[in-house]
């Protein structure tokens, strides 16, 4: 086809094609037949010429239910790369695309990195160099019907889309309007195809139909609308555009065009044809030996010929092609419905070597309820590599069930694969349709908690808790200990974010007292620490210190651990239970759970004052969470990140920071995430000295009618709202603070708690004040850097007022060193001007390495640092080796240095940064 009024559009993806890398690519949307194809092609044509490598994919509508078989299709030519591929990723990749005997599913994020690894290589030059860009064989990736892709091949393409923009690599996806991909979020420049003009539209059919009479000619224009493959294909329909004609949609139009041109054809060439738009590959042999089944004899591939003669399908050596999608979809919806299940079933009985294929065309076969093929597509979703394919299956099974009870059972099951996956609009879709159906409190229940546990319970009425809570009773009872747990997992998840009242907290804990399982149980402390983070928190407490040596054997393990110490306010154990809980979720590609690992670690880390281990944590956790679909986990390491900028004296950074957090966490009353954005303005007003402005901040979180207040973070920030109330003159109001939790205190060792607490009376005594710094300074602070040099800093400035100077340097000087050490600016220059009053001078602070560098800089300057090879780090960042190779590139030069043996005197691992 011709391609008339798109000037715009083909400069645009000409400027793409002939420099990969400059941006990601385009993300072509249109009404089938609008040309997206035309151009595609056209962009083909064009990368050949100039020296593009050229991988295509298509999205099937037979081929949906078939996991990563659009990515098999793309990666196909790329086979004999696959076994340089590190071990983890070839793994992921051989089981994705069905060239492995590993039963289990790969992760979606590992396929995706194994793609991107696979398709940097293929960039790479044929001596294998990478440092020589010109050299490269820059690669352009077309995937065209993204609507129609299989889900799985569909996330590894957005995954894919948001990492090249720095690589030699760009793509060209199409799709049509109103349609819902993952690409569509993946940071494409969209071109949206509208109709063409009444000039071109009149030259593209002038070219399509020269002899078309003149009214004939009018009615097709009027018709068309500016479609383009309408102006081509309905003048082959001219008998059917009378005025009197119905005027049905653009899609219906052109089908209905198709299918007359099918309709002419010889019937055993329409079963041939019907077979092959029922087919879920392209495959002749199949399509072959289908028909003889389904015709009673056999048949050659002559059957096939008119067809190719009415331009409705190309043939290969092996395979049967659609001319267009539209001409494929058309074919598949004409004839009876009892002729389309024998086609099914016909394809059926020639696949019995490929059982998950074979029971997709035996449920398209089946009439009414058919257990034995409901129960086939269990198994089928048993075995599925990709939870979209176990969703599908799931969902046919139940509409396939002999009872309502499987029916719901097997939706249940389908939603909570969702739930697992992120799938939304899917979990609502599948809730909808089991409440359609007959349930018992427990299903009716179950369904409830599915559909709000993708944002924790936040948006729910406080009473949900104890529904929650009953349910989880009611299911262990009934022996399922597990499934319980989890239910109950998310009730203590909703403790956290919302503030139920001690009533509900100590239903819940009763609940899990009741599950038989042992205290030390990983998901029961960390049950225990969000309801009770006080009353459990001293036994919580034992079993991590006891279990601290354990760590790094189970990530699951780890996470649930450290949740636990967070909640209990042990944040040294935190950041390392989250530090060893990430290798295991990073390796196998759990993106979701390596987010929280990471949003853990990077919390804990900020509250010690290891701001430079922190900060390239949580701009990596940050960029996950909006991967993964967590917008309130994002929002929490928004204000971690305010929270950051606020210590090192970045303050109108911190501010737009806590501002953005603070957006999203009122919207939903998420406690924790405005105590965190309230904590960072607090931090804010102390660096600027505005003591009252901080103090108003800080207390804030005290007030439980504040929705900045949060059980547990209120009794963790006591250091700071007591260095802002003696700085405001608000001392009776901290005492107020301090006697409430007095009684708390006494209940838990909680570090942060009794760090904070020893602080706060050291800086509010009097006579005994030397006492109790003294005694604050010798207790335990390994871990807690940030901590002793607040002291130190308290304590240095206590002395100088009493005019002991000479004492006070000695604490002021290592106040000094621990800030400039750690980057807390403001801190820092507080503990020259206190020497410069106590008559010492101080060296001006020389900026750190790390300053020079954005965090994601930083993060991949300290891998290499520690020795990494570049495909060492792309495997923990989920990068390409050359993405790394380019940051490194200008790493070098901010910190002056001409290599990476340089960087481990610069960047001194911090701990647990990489644990």
């Amino acid at each position: 086809m011709p391609i008339f009024g798109r000037d715009t559009e083909l400069e645009n993806l000409r400027a793409l094609v002939e420099s990969p890398g400059r941006q990601s690519g385009f993300l072509i949307e249109g009404e089938p037949g609008i040309g997206k194809s035309t151009l595609v092609e056209e962009m083909a044509a064009a990368a050949a010429v100039v020296d593009v490598r050229v991988l295509r994919t298509a999205g099937a509508e037979a081929e949906q239910n078939l996991p990563y078989a659009g990515l098999h299709r793309l990666l196909y030519p790329l086979r004999r790369g696959f076994e340089a591929l590190p071990t983890r990723q070839f793994d992921a990749l051989a089981t994705a695309l069905g060239i492995s005997d590993d039963p289990g599913e790969p992760s979606p994020y590992l396929v995706g990195l194994a793609a991107l690894t696979l398709l940097a290589d293929a960039a790479l030059p044929a001596d294998g160099a990478s440092g020589d860009v010109a050299a490269d064989q820059p690669l352009l990736i077309i995937a065209e019907d993204v609507h129609w892709l299989d889900a799985a091949s569909a996330e590894v393409l957005a995954f894919l889309a948001r990492r090249i923009a720095t690589e030699p690599i760009a793509m060209i996806v199409t799709t049509r309007s109103a349609t819902t991909s993952p690409l569509g979020a993946a940071g494409l420049d969209a071109m949206r195809l509208q109709p063409l003009s009444g000039n071109d539209a009149a030259a593209l059919l002038d070219t399509a139909a020269p002899q078309l009479p003149a009214p004939i000619r009018s009615r097709v224009l009027a018709e068309a609308k500016g479609n383009p493959l309408a102006l081509v294909e309905l003048p082959t329909a001219v008998t059917d555009l009378t005025d009197s004609a119905p005027m049905l949609p653009m899609t219906q139009r052109l089908e209905h065009a198709f299918a007359a041109r099918g309709a002419a054809l010889p019937e055993r060439t329409r079963s041939a044809l019907l077979v092959a738009a029922r087919n879920d590959s392209d495959s002749i042999a199949e399509v072959l030996a289908a028909t003889g089944i389904l015709l009673g004899s056999a048949v050659e591939p002559e059957i096939l010929t008119p067809a190719v003669e009415a331009e409705l399908i190309d043939i290969g050596s092996d395979t049967v092609i659609f001319r267009h999608p539209l001409i494929r979809s058309a074919l598949a919806a004409t004839g009876a419905a009892d002729r389309q299940r024998r086609a099914h079933l016909a394809l059926a009985e020639i696949l019995d070597a490929q059982p998950d294929r074979q029971v997709w065309h035996r449920a398209a076969g089946a009439v009414g309820p058919d257990e034995e093929v409901a129960a086939a597509l269990d198994d089928t979703a048993a075995r599925a590599r990709h939870v979209g394919g176990a969703i599908a299956a799931l969902e046919r099974a139940a509409t396939l069930s002999d009872t309502p009870r499987r029916r719901v059972d097997r939706l249940l099951r389908a939603a909570e694969l969702a739930v697992d996956s992120g799938r939304r609009d899917t979990v609502g879709r599948l809730v909808d349709a089991v409440r359609a159906l007959p349930l018992t409190a427990g299903q009716e229940a179950t369904a409830d908690w599915l559909l709000s546990e993708f944002e924790d319970g936040m948006r729910e009425n406080p009473l949900r808790i104890g529904e929650l809570a009953a349910l989880s009773a009611e299911l262990a009872a009934e022996g399922y200990v597990d499934p319980a747990l989890r239910i109950l997992w998310g009730v203590a998840t909703r403790c956290y974010w919302a503030e139920p009242g001690p009533d509900t907290r100590r239903t819940v804990l009763a609940v899990a007292d009741t599950f038989g399982i042992p205290d030390g149980d990983p998901r029961k402390l960390a049950i225990d620490s969000i309801v009770a983070p006080f009353e459990r928190g001293e036994e919580v407490l034992g079993h991590l210190r006891v279990l601290a040596s354990t760590a790094g054997r189970d990530p699951e393990v780890d996470h649930f651990l450290s949740s636990a110490a967070y909640q209990v306010g042990a944040f040294d154990l935190a950041a390392h239970f989250a530090g060893a809980a990430a290798p295991g979720f990073r390796s196998a590609g759990r993106l979701g759970l390596l987010t929280r690992a990471l949003a853990i670690q990077a919390r804990s880390l900020t509250r010690v004052g290891d701001l430079a281990a922190a900060m390239p944590l949580a701009t990596e956790a940050a960029a996950f969470a909006v991967e993964t679909g967590q917008p309130f986990m994002h929002a929490v390491i928004t204000a971690v990140q305010a929270e950051i900028a606020a210590l090192r004296g970045e303050y109108a950074q911190a501010a737009g920071l806590a501002a953005e957090a603070e957006r999203t966490g009122l919207a939903a009353g998420a406690r924790p995430v405005l105590a965190t954005a309230q904590l960072a303005r607090g931090l804010i007003a102390l660096g600027e000295g505005r003591a009252e402005d901080a103090f108003d901040d800080l207390y804030r979180l005290q007030d439980p009618r504040e929705a900045s207040h949060s059980y547990s973070v209120r009794a963790y920030v006591l250091a700071e709202l007591a260095e802002a109330a003696i700085r405001a003159g608000r001392t009776d109001a901290l005492r107020e603070v301090l006697n409430g939790l007095a009684t708390v205190a006494e209940s838990t060792s909680s570090p942060a708690l009794h760090i904070g607490m020893r602080y706060a009376r050291a800086v509010l005594a009097t006579d005994d004040a030397a006492d109790l710094f003294a005694e604050a300074i010798a207790a335990d602070l390994t871990g807690w850097p940030a901590e002793r040099g607040r002291l130190h800093l308290a304590y240095g400035e206590w002395l100088r007022r009493q005019r002991r100077v000479v004492e006070s340097r000695t604490h002021l000087r290592a106040a000094r060193e621990v800030f400039d050490a750690l980057g807390f600016a403001s801190w820092s220059e507080r503990a020259r001007l206190e020497l410069r009053s106590a008559g010492e001078s101080s060296p001006n602070r020389d900026p750190d390495a790390r300053d020079q560098l954005t965090p994601h800089e930083l993060s991949i300057a300290q891998l290499a640092a520690q020795g990494l090879t570049n495909r060492e780090i792309g495997q923990r960042l989920y990068l390409s080796h050359r993405t790394v190779s380019t940051h490194l590139h200008r790493i070098f030069p901010k910190l002056g240095i001409s290599s990476r043996s340089d960087l481990a005197a610069l960047l001194p691992a911090p701990a647990d940064a990489t644990a």
